[in-house]
């Protein structure tokens, strides 16, 4: 009997010495992985780290006189690209990138598959520039021919255009969006914050979309919007009545006022359509009146 006892205490005691083990995995964890990683401050990051970002410029107009050279070798100015009711996708990258480049533009690829319903080159064209002076067309229709293979639709390949430049044109058109990027020469490489933005079919800024992966929603929206509704379903129309864009999180957000306001109008016409019915059917059911 008292063996039994016995047992029962090591096994209780044992039970809380797990739950303890436990616990501190939970809550410990975090805070010595945070002293054992090696972190660096803000304040000690290499001084042309420090402007690396993208600044919104909704509305800003894009100078489309800009001359790059296309994936052919060919002179093209901007202009070419920007039709009425085409929007522009536009992503700036380099071809050499070892990382993050590669990432963006994978991420846009998936974004465009997921348009199930809109095609580059049909309804918007897509522009992927290199911010690297270096690069070469050679480079560019490799990347061009990977990524519109990959894509495969039929307009892929005339609707996505991979541009090479020199160093002004390529800085006139980084600062009319505010893409902020810097060549670190120790490391020969570009450093350059992740994002991808839509531009109307005259030039402006519409939307800013962030980091590697976006949204396909998002994206449609985007889209329809930059085109002044010239693409997309009245679907799509609606959901822009419901929704508004958050320059802060580059997202389309439902509006819950707006929802609650169509609602409630919809509800009012059909109570209008309801009382015009009942009110016609009562007139024609009444007998008529002898004289």
């Amino acid at each position: 009997m008292e063996r039994e006892v016995e047992m029962k205490g090591i096994a209780r005691w044992g039970g809380w010495f797990a739950l303890a083990a436990v616990a501190s995995l939970l809550f410990c964890s975090p805070a010595s992985a945070q002293f054992s990683e090696p972190t660096q401050s803000i304040a000690v990051r290499p001084q042309f780290l420090k402007d690396i970002r993208i600044d919104q410029k909704l509305n800003a107009q894009v100078p489309l006189d800009l001359t790059f050279v296309d994936e052919n070798g060919q002179p093209v100015q901007l202009k070419q690209y920007f039709s009425p009711g085409r929007p522009v996708v536009l992503s700036l990258v380099y071809f050499t990138c070892p990382m993050l480049c590669t990432q963006v533009l994978n991420g846009l690829l998936n974004v465009l598959k997921e348009q199930t319903s809109l095609d580059a080159g049909k309804d918007f064209e897509v522009l992927t520039v290199s911010i690297d002076p270096t690069d070469t067309p050679a480079l560019a229709k490799a990347k061009q021919e990977m990524y519109t293979g990959i894509y495969a639709r039929p307009t892929g390949a005339a609707g996505w255009h991979f541009l090479t430049g020199r160093e002004p044109q390529i800085r006139a058109l980084a600062d009319a969006v505010g893409f902020h990027y810097a060549y670190d020469p120790e490391s020969h490489q570009y450093a350059h914050a992740s994002g991808i933005m839509v531009l109307t079919p005259d030039g402006r800024v519409s939307r800013y979309f962030y980091g590697i992966e976006y949204h396909a929603r998002d994206m449609r929206l985007g889209l329809v919007e930059a085109s002044g509704g010239k693409i997309g379903t009245p679907v799509d129309a609606l959901l822009l009545l419901c929704c508004q864009y958050d320059p802060h999180t580059g997202r389309y957000g439902v509006l819950i006022a707006r929802i609650l306001k169509a609602a409630g109008g919809l509800t009012i016409v059909l109570m209008g359509i309801a009382i015009f019915f009942l009110a016609r059917s009562e007139r024609y059911a009444l007998p008529a009146k002898k004289s």
